[in-house]
Order: structure tokens, then C-alpha cells, then sequence
């Protein structure tokens, strides 16, 4: 009795297990009955279907990115450039993305990619190198973006259109490079020259400046001195008029001073010399 109990008991838990089917937040899911599309509105949360009779089929409906192999493209200047990039897309109507591309996401990410890389193409023969390098990446960007009408056809949504990088070939770089660095190199010299030529006018200028204020400086050292000059043979001569005896003697003495300066200091001289009155008589007048 009891192995037909817990017989019955397994068959029951398989066929619950085969007629559950859980529904994620992140999966969009079809119902099948005989391959014939049922039902596909499932709300997150367990669910029933009749084991055999219908099947369930899930999808991946969180965004996803197809990154693409670099592709060569042509500008309007018939210049090659390697582009890499990428797209952004999502389900958006499952059903309609079944019927499309058989339920297979690759199948889907192939005819992406063949569309979005038909409008790079296009939309890089439409521009200049130096426009799709410097800054219109922006509108190549949103002009592939508008490529909804494919994205009804499969049932998906393509967010966002991307470019990474925006190389030159390596054959082409060399020259690139080459005439950028020519580029480079006649600026600097140009602002080498325009230097040269402001510091030669500085200089210049500071060399005239400074000659005009050492001639400034002379001419008002000389005038402060002859003033000073001037200034002492007045006092000298008022004092010498005050008291001419002492004058004399004290310029004997500064004569004195400077002449017999060190030890062996000589001078010939007759005794009787005026220099030497103040030795033989300090009264002397």
C-alpha cells in the first residue's frame, strides 16, 4: 500500500513540477499550445500550463550590447577610417521578435548589425574626416539611432547607437602623423621668432632705461657733490676766518698724521722748514 501511495505522491509532484513554470522580472515569455503562439502578456510570478499539450519559451529582456568587429569606412573625402562600436538593444514585443528572427538573439544581433553598420557607412560618406574625428560623432550617433523601423520589424528596440574609437588606418598614420608634426614645428618656430622679437625689444628697452637712470644718478651725484663741495670750503673758509692760527695748526697736524704713518717712515727735510715750526715752537704764529 505504501510504495503505491508514495508512487502516486511522485507522479503528482512531476506533474506540478511540469505544469509550473516560473516568470522572472527580466524574461519575457511566450505560451505555445501544439507550436501554435497561446498567450505572451505573462506578469512576473509561477504559472500553469499543460504538460505535453503546451510548452513555454523565455527571452532575455534586459538590455543588451552587440559590440561589433572595427569596420573600414570610406569619408566624403574618400579617406579610410576604422570605426568601433557598438549598439544597445532590447526586446520590445516578443512575439513580433519570435516571428522575426526565430526566437534566436543572435539571428537578431546579425540583421542589427548589418543595419546599423549600412548607416555608418552612409553616414561617413556624407563627411569629412576632420568632421566625423572632431565632433560630429553626436549627430552620426542620433541620425542611426533613427533606425526604427528595423527595430519594429524585430520586435526590439534599439536604445542607443555608440562609437568608441575613430582610428586612422596604419597606413595612413604615418602621413598623418607626419604632417601634424610639420604642423607642430612650424608653429613653434613661428612662436620662437615672435619670442625672440618681444625679448629683443625687452631688452632693449631695459637697456635704455638703464642708461638713462645711470645718467640721472651721475648727473645727481655730481650735482650733490659739487653742492657739498661747496658746502665745506664755506665752512673751511668761515672757520679759517674765525681763527686763522688754529686752522694752520690743525691742518699741521692732519699733515703730520698722514706723514709719519708707519715706523719706517722718513722724510728729508731742512730743520728749518716751515712744515716744522709747530715742532720747534707750539706757539708758533
Amino acid at each position: 500500500m505504501l510504495p503505491r501511495i508514495l508512487l502516486v505522491v511522485a507522479l503528482v509532484v512531476a506533474g506540478l513540477s511540469m505544469s509550473l513554470f516560473r516568470v522572472f522580472e527580466a524574461e519575457k515569455v511566450i505560451l505555445f499550445q501544439l507550436g501554435e503562439i497561446k498567450r505572451a502578456d505573462y506578469e512576473p510570478g509561477l504559472h500553469f500550463m499543460i504538460p505535453f499539450y503546451q510548452n513555454v519559451a523565455k527571452f532575455d529582456a534586459r538590455l543588451q550590447t552587440i559590440e561589433f568587429e572595427p569596420q573600414r569606412f570610406l569619408t566624403g573625402e574618400k579617406k579610410d577610417v576604422i570605426v568601433d562600436s557598438f549598439v544597445r538593444w532590447r526586446i520590445n514585443d516578443v512575439v513580433r521578435f519570435y516571428l522575426a528572427a526565430g526566437g534566436d538573439p543572435r539571428r537578431a544581433q546579425i540583421l542589427v548589425y548589418q543595419k546599423v553598420n549600412d548607416g555608418l557607412r552612409n553616414e561617413f560618406g556624407k563627411r569629412t574626416l576632420q568632421e566625423v574625428v572632431a565632433g560630429d560623432r553626436g549627430a552620426i550617433r542620433g541620425i542611426v539611432t533613427g533606425t526604427k523601423d528595423l527595430g519594429e520589424e524585430l520586435g526590439i528596440e534599439i536604445v542607443d547607437v555608440r562609437l568608441k574609437r575613430i582610428d586612422l588606418p596604419t597606413e595612413v598614420n604615418n602621413s598623418v602623423y607626419e604632417r601634424m608634426r610639420s604642423e607642430r614645428a612650424r608653429v613653434a618656430r613661428q612662436n620662437r621668432a615672435s619670442g625672440e622679437r618681444e625679448a629683443t625689444t625687452i631688452r632693449a628697452d631695459a637697456d635704455r632705461q638703464r642708461a638713462v637712470i645711470s645718467a640721472k644718478a651721475y648727473r645727481d651725484s655730481e650735482i650733490l657733490r659739487g653742492e657739498g663741495d661747496a658746502i665745506a670750503a664755506a665752512t673751511y673758509a668761515k672757520a679759517y676766518g674765525r681763527n686763522p692760527e688754529f686752522y694752520d695748526f690743525h691742518r699741521s697736524l692732519s699733515a703730520y698724521r698722514a706723514s709719519f704713518k708707519g715706523e719706517r717712515d722718513l722724510m728729508l727735510m731742512q730743520p728749518d722748514s716751515e712744515f716744522f715750526k709747530y715742532f720747534r715752537n707750539p706757539t708758533a704764529r
